[in-house]
């Protein structure tokens, strides 16, 4: 799934845009961005044209359910519970660096899931039939387990100015090593568009297993 839902500008939307979500600790975040951040010096000069997610903004969506108003947050609670009372904790080891939709034209740049991506997968279509189950349509575009690092903004530009170079420094990136995560509970997640970018916050999060994890 290509998440670069954040480009739209900032005060066009009248509803809050409403996503599904599995955050990380503090700390496996603060390992993340340190690891975001040598792959950044690896890309280089490379890099220039590319919109870096905030550390404190980094997540792996399950599902973006769009702008919703708020009578429809209760139908997708019931849907986040629901798909998250048939799961059980597990390890999700972050991977890699890549790029959608693919090296030639990079939009979107991410980290991959190596141990745990069969669970992953199996945890987004439970969130994608609950959401089903109460009215939600599905995503179109198959979903593809990733952790969003960057944005590229001037595609177009980039291809025909750092392309080459962009391609390589993925490449000498393409080993490097996240760290493994404990993924125990799943959020429902409120995105607000600023200035200063986008803002997140969770709004309840349910714990793999059944549960509530609290409320935002």
């Amino acid at each position: 799934m290509l998440d670069d839902r954040d480009r739209r500008p900032y005060g066009t939307e009248q509803m809050p845009r409403i996503f599904l979500a599995l955050n990380f600790s503090v700390a496996a975040t603060r390992k993340i961005a340190e690891e975001v951040d040598r792959a950044k010096a690896a890309i280089g000069d490379a890099g220039f044209r590319v919109a870096w997610v905030p550390a404190a903004n980094l997540h792996l969506t399950l599902q973006f359910l769009g702008e919703q108003p708020e009578e429809q947050l209760a139908a997708a609670e019931a849907a986040l519970a629901g798909a998250a009372a048939d799961g059980t904790p597990f390890e999700a080891a972050l991977h890699g660096v890549g790029a959608f939709p693919g090296l030639e034209r990079p939009r979107i740049l991410w980290v991959g899931v190596a141990q745990g991506a069969l669970e992953l997968r199996g945890l987004q279509a439970r969130v994608a039939d609950a959401l089903a189950r109460e009215g939600f349509p599905r995503e179109e575009r198959a979903w593809h387990p990733h952790l969003t690092i960057g944005r590229v903004h001037d595609e177009r530009r980039w291809r025909r100015e750092s392309g080459p170079a962009l391609r390589q420094a993925i490449a000498q990136a393409a080993g490097t090593r996240f760290g493994t995560l404990r993924v125990g509970e799943v959020a429902l997640m409120r995105s607000e568009l600023s200035p200063r970018g986008a803002r997140y916050t969770v709004r309840r999060t349910v714990a793999l297993g059944g549960g509530a994890g609290g409320a935002g």
